[in-house]
């Protein structure tokens, strides 16, 4: 029987990658955007609206899946905001705005997918978080809060849901080339500010890496691995080979020295 797929930022980046990947191999996948009328490209796969921030769109769109093909059998959450900054400089809006699509708003498309996935007794969710969940980045502090939470929340769930027959995994991906940084807040690099120099270098190479980076291809392969798994991990990482390194590096080196090794990299 064929799985059917819901994929949260469906219409760009990895969502959309991964959306044409399983599609391909014969999922039918409902991938979602804020406003999938203004989405130019042609998919192959279904696009309906949903708004991560609102628990009315989160539940028509559920809702909707569940009228056409009965069941939801795989959530993926993709769906996410950069956001650059010294933290002492960042707003406090556009920090709750991170949390609130980043974190909030996945755990939100979760419970609303639940109990349909408890009726039926089966169930996968994979949530996307990203390497940097797993270490407290300078500058962008912010951002790699709201997906180490997320990592935990998936952690947490795991152990809560699994006597209903539904299973939750994560997969961060490192350097992806993707246009969240279109979408990205940063805050602007002040005059007077006494993170200037060490701030705007910081974003100059965020900026370069994300031209540079991975295909978001290799991220859906990752995800399609996990969906083909009997009993998946919790943790799945997607990115260069030093980028999987350094979350090994910082588990098993001391904080200190880990902590001169990021300082070393930015240049700080």
């Amino acid at each position: 029987m064929t799985k059917v797929v819901l994929i949260t930022g469906g219409s760009s980046g990895i969502g959309r990658s991964t959306a044409l990947f399983l599609t391909e191999r014969g999922f039918t996948v409902y991938g979602t955007s804020r406003n999938p009328d203004k989405v130019q490209k042609t998919n192959t796969f279904h696009l309906i609206p949903l708004d991560v921030t609102d628990k009315n769109s989160i539940d028509n769109a559920v809702t909707s899946v569940i009228q056409k093909e009965g069941k939801i059998d795989i959530l993926i959450n993709n769906a996410g905001i950069g956001i650059t900054g010294a933290v002492e400089e960042t707003p406090d809006e556009e920090i709750h705005k991170a949390f609130t699509t980043n974190l909030y708003g996945p755990i939100s498309v979760m419970k609303a997918v639940l109990p349909h996935m408890r009726k039926q007794k089966s169930g996968l969710i994979i949530n996307v978080t990203s390497i940097a969940g797993y270490m407290g980045l300078p500058y962008r502090g912010v951002y790699s809060a709201t997906k180490s939470a997320l990592e935990l929340i998936t952690e947490a769930m795991r152990m809560e849901v699994k006597d209903f027959g539904i299973q939750l995994a994560n997969v961060a991906p490192g350097e992806i080339a993707t246009n969240i940084a279109a979408g990205r807040y940063h805050t602007p690099v002040y005059e007077d500010s006494p993170y200037k120099t060490t701030y705007g270098n910081v974003l100059n190479m965020i900026n370069s890496h994300v031209d540079s980076g991975a295909d978001p291809e290799i991220v859906a392969r990752v995800i399609h691995k996990i969906i083909n798994k009997k009993h998946p991990g919790i943790h799945y990482k997607a990115g260069a080979f030093m980028e999987k390194f350094s979350v090994f590096l910082k588990r098993i080196l001391p904080g200190k020295t880990y902590e001169k090794l990021l300082i070393n990299h930015y240049k700080l």
